[in-house]
């Protein structure tokens, strides 16, 4: 074995030292035999200042590696798919529960034909599944479709009056958009959005860091609504022959804040 083949053969100990030496894991024998060898070995020296100059720049303000293309569409894709397999799991166990309590409940009063009739007309017609239950869903899966495919806005401004005109032609029906900056829910855009079979409009605001989307359409007015789905809050409400269903991760409290803030905005 050559002289040269033989210093890196022996350097090869102490490559293993020299990472536990960058991260100051070195008890302080092994420090001090660590620095000795440096002081002969350009190989080592060269090697830890290579790895010096690495830590500097990953913790610079602002270092950003770029994800590859391909890379980031899977991801986003597992991510999409999850979220569809949740929902569908969720609205299955849902309408198995509907049923078990509608079977069990019918059983309980099937020892008389009569009442057993009763009975099960009575659940079918108090216990249809709550229309409200699958346009929820659209309007969860649009808000984290928007979060994770990158299309959270169509036009990007917090100017009301330059949002609110964008509409124009692009839906039947006029939305209101609301300034909510004073009270801490920053306007941050608008798009059009597909939810119920129709095209609708979704306005977007900001809290700290943390987004809301609010998907507006015409429909008959209905009751105020307030949910927790998967760590998500969704709140519906309705004025002047719209439906609102606004939908985020910030606190239910924060979001009932918003609901009430931008009623008391767009009735003014």
């Amino acid at each position: 074995m050559s002289e040269e083949n033989a210093d890196k053969e022996g350097c090869r100990e102490w490559r293993v030292m020299l990472h536990g030496f960058v991260d100051d894991e070195l008890d302080s024998v092994h420090t001090a035999q660590f620095e000795s060898h440096l002081e002969s070995c350009p190989d080592c020296i060269a090697e830890l200042e290579r790895l010096q100059t690495m830590r500097r720049l990953m913790r610079q303000d602002g270092v950003k590696w770029p994800v590859p293309s391909a890379v980031r569409s899977s991801v986003l894709d597992a991510l999409a798919q999850e979220e569809r397999s949740r929902i569908a799991a969720r609205r299955t166990a849902s309408q198995q529960t509907w049923w078990a309590r509608g079977l069990r409940y019918v059983k309980e009063w099937s020892f008389i034909p009569s009442l057993g009739v009763l009975a099960a007309s009575a659940f079918l017609f108090f216990n249809a599944p709550r229309s409200d239950l699958p346009i929820q869903d659209e309007v969860l899966a649009s808000h984290l479709r928007s979060l994770l495919a990158n299309h959270l806005t169509d036009v990007l401004t917090s100017d009301q009056h330059t949002v609110k005109p964008w509409f124009d032609g692009k839906i039947d029906f006029s939305p209101p958009v609301v300034d909510l900056a004073p009270q801490g829910f920053p306007l941050v855009g608008g798009r059009v959005d597909y939810i119920d079979g129709r095209v609708v409009a979704a306005l977007i605001y900001r809290r700290h860091a943390h987004i809301i989307n609010v998907f507006v359409w015409p429909d008959k007015a209905g009751a105020e609504t307030a949910s927790a789905h998967e760590g998500y809050n969704v709140v519906k409400w309705s004025s002047g022959g719209l439906v609102f269903w606004a939908v985020s991760d910030v606190a239910a409290s924060d979001l009932a804040t918003f609901r009430d803030d931008f009623m008391r905005q767009a009735g003014s």
